[in-house]
């Protein structure tokens, strides 16, 4: 998968299950919409990544690293209040993270050998 695919898809996930959250309770907090507020910056970045821009999809590696370490703490809340709807989103959202960040070290490591291969070719 490209990084840019799962990036979206990374996107999409985060906004969708953060307003579900949110939506979905009986007692929303808004602390549930911190995902979705991720979700929306990241994909206003969609472009540069997709357009492989450097500092752009370096910017979201960062985000898509610090959104993986804030979803820990909703799911092991989650987990103490014995709540399986939250598990589980906060589990697909952790998943789709995981596999985003995934895609863009692949994606870096890629370009490196491609211009490691060139510069050889030299």
């Amino acid at each position: 998968m490209k990084a840019h695919t799962a990036f979206l898809i990374n996107a999409v996930v985060l906004i969708g299950l953060g307003l579900w959250g949110y939506l979905g309770s009986e007692t929303p907090s808004k602390t549930a919409l911190i995902p979705v507020v991720f979700g929306v910056v990241i994909l206003s970045l969609y472009k540069g990544v997709k357009k492989e821009n450097k500092i752009v999809a370096h910017i979201a590696v960062l985000l898509t690293l610090l959104i993986l370490v804030g979803l820990i703490k909703p799911l092991t809340a989650s987990i103490g209040r014995e709540d399986g709807m939250a598990i589980m989103r906060v589990s697909v959202m952790i998943l789709s993270t995981v596999i985003a960040l995934v895609s863009f070290i692949k994606s870096f490591i890629d370009v490196r050998r491609a211009r490691k291969q060139a510069a050889l070719a030299e």
